[in-house]
């Protein structure tokens, strides 16, 4: 990799790093102030609407082969959070208040805080073992509760205020399903996209775990 490209990595893994750090930071104080969960989204809505829109990047970083995630993965997991976010959780103040906005955050935050201070550590080239086993293995139980409990179970719990206010109907007038009936769809594949993001997760702790054992042996 050229000094140019893994500079530019480096500053694009510390600024989302910073940025998810700052979220993490204010949920756990917004919670420590008013042991609520209610107010999750107001404190950090907006700024994680802007990191995970940013992240888009990593698509682009994969299809161009500035890192060798590939795009059909990166896509998936992008798509799916922006949706959820832009499309469900910024457009119905109903659902803010959930505590399911809260464990999603917290789920998020947790990870990539620990997924981009990752990166940019290797970048620096200096990057401690128990950091890369915590990013192989911290996923096994925050990926879960993000998707199941959080992701999956607002957006079914949505679905009443999408059919009250007929959510997207200019949009999906012309197709044959509205709006909340693709959401119901939408959620009996769920399970299938987390499964296959869930593996390959699995595969690469197998992959990154093992080459780290095998260098601290030599």
């Amino acid at each position: 990799m050229s000094r140019l490209s893994n500079s530019y990595l480096l500053t694009y893994n510390s600024l989302q790093a910073f940025g998810w750090t700052i979220s993490l930071y204010r949920l756990v104080g917004s919670f420590a102030a008013t042991k609520s969960t209610i107010g999750a989204y107001s404190s950090v809505g907006e700024l994680i609407c802007f990191l995970q829109t940013a992240a888009f990047l990593e698509i682009i970083h994969g299809a161009v082969g500035l890192v060798p995630t590939g795009v059909l993965l990166p896509l998936m997991q992008w798509g799916g959070r922006v949706h959820f976010l832009i499309a469900v959780v910024r457009r119905l103040a109903e659902v803010q208040h959930l505590p399911y906005v809260f464990i999603t955050f917290m789920a998020w935050s947790l990870s990539e805080v620990i997924r981009y201070s990752h990166h940019a550590l290797n970048c620096l080239g200096v990057c401690p073992f128990w950091l890369t086993y915590l990013r192989y293995t911290a996923f096994i139980v925050l990926y879960p509760i993000g998707v199941t409990i959080g992701e999956m179970w607002l957006m079914y719990q949505a679905i009443p205020f999408m059919i009250k206010k007929n959510l997207y109907a200019d949009v999906f007038a012309y197709l044959p399903l509205s709006y909340y009936n693709t959401i119901r769809v939408l959620l009996l594949v769920y399970p299938f996209f987390f499964l296959k993001l869930y593996l390959h997760l699995f595969k690469q702790r197998r992959s990154k775990l093992g080459k780290q054992h095998q260098k601290k042996r030599n």
